[in-house]
């Protein structure tokens, strides 16, 4: 049965954006009446934000105001709130004003915080602690998120038109619902160890790719480089003990001797205390006489006259030395 409900639609004109959207205004609010109850949100800041928070939160307050918004700061407690009021005419801008508190409690100061109180602007807390368990490789992959001076992070500003903050265990991201999207598809996979320069060039090439409307309709996968995974064989360390390859066998081993049934064959067992404790003393003699001789080696080894080499003369042939000269002269002085 066909629809009776395709009806022509005058006010349905191709001039209009339907993807823009549109300021709320009080005069949205038809009925004019305060919500029937109210919202509150509240969030905790780390003690390094308290100072900030101080000197910035009249600025808060006055950009909440706006909105009829109100808010709290606790210095006790450690935490900020933020309440509907009587006044309040707009039911999402309690979802707004909760995530300008969060990203105050991020360390995301606050003239960009502010921001998110427009209609075409989003965040999103990305936590990354929980990603690798190891610490100075969780530094390491933060690191290189950021990249050289900043240029990492710059870069996928640019990109994803986006504004990003990494701090602690946590990257805030503000700007459009696509941007977003791919900001946190980058944060995670850098964590889970793929670079960001890969997405980045991705982004690159999509960005090209937009400003042609003869390839709006086509797939763009073909268009995209394919990263793949490589296998990079490291060097094996040296002193490596190969297990050696044991031979099968279906029975148990042997059960090992107690340490009773090997005094009982020696006969140690059957001997008295002092007779155990005068062989104790033996042995013990016997060491220390072993221990003696062998420093007394080590010793005698200070005494030793080092080795020379043994003095080779010239090929001539040398002359009799002095005292067999006189012999002879004495012999022929006789005769």
């Amino acid at each position: 049965m066909p629809s009776t409900h395709n009806k022509d639609k005058p006010w349905d004109t191709p001039d209009i954006d339907k993807w823009t959207i549109a300021e709320f205004l009080p005069e949205d609010n038809a009925s004019g009446l305060p919500f029937s109850e109210e919202s509150s949100f509240m969030t905790l800041f780390p003690k390094y934000r308290e100072v900030y928070l101080r000197s910035v939160w009249n600025d808060v307050t006055r950009a909440l105001d706006k909105f009829h918004v109100s808010c709290v700061l606790d210095l006790v407690e450690g935490s900020m709130t933020v309440k509907t009021t009587r006044k309040t005419f707009d039911p999402a801008v309690i979802l707004k004003a909760r995530d300008l508190i969060k990203l105050l409690a991020r360390s995301v100061p606050f003239p960009q915080a502010v921001k998110i109180l427009q209609d075409d602007m989003a965040c999103d807390v990305i936590k990354i602690g929980n990603f690798v368990s190891n610490k100075e490789r969780f530094v390491k992959r933060r690191q290189r998120l950021v990249g050289p001076n900043g240029n990492t992070l710059k870069a996928l500003e640019l990109l994803t038109k986006c504004y990003v903050l990494v701090q602690g265990n946590t990257v805030s991201a503000m700007g459009p619902f696509k941007g977003l999207k791919e900001v946190r598809r980058v944060v995670e996979d850098c964590m889970k160890n793929v670079h960001p320069i890969y997405h980045i060039k991705e982004l690159m090439i999509k960005r090209e790719l937009a400003k042609r409307p003869d390839l709006a309709e086509e797939d763009w996968s073909r268009f995209l480089p394919m990263f793949k995974k490589r296998n990079v064989a490291r060097k094996k360390p040296k002193n490596v003990k190969v297990k050696e390859t044991k031979v099968y066998t279906p029975f148990p081993p042997a059960q090992l001797p107690r340490k009773v049934d090997l005094q009982i064959e020696s006969g140690e067992y059957f001997l008295s205390k002092k007779e155990k404790d005068a062989k104790k003393l033996d042995e013990r003699k016997k060491e220390q006489a072993l221990k003696q001789v062998e420093k007394e080696k080590e010793r005698a080894k200070d005494y030793e006259a080092p080795s020379e080499s043994e003095y080779q003369g010239s090929s001539k042939k040398r002359s009799r030395s002095g005292a067999d000269a006189k012999d002879e002269s004495k012999k022929k002085s006789k005769a």
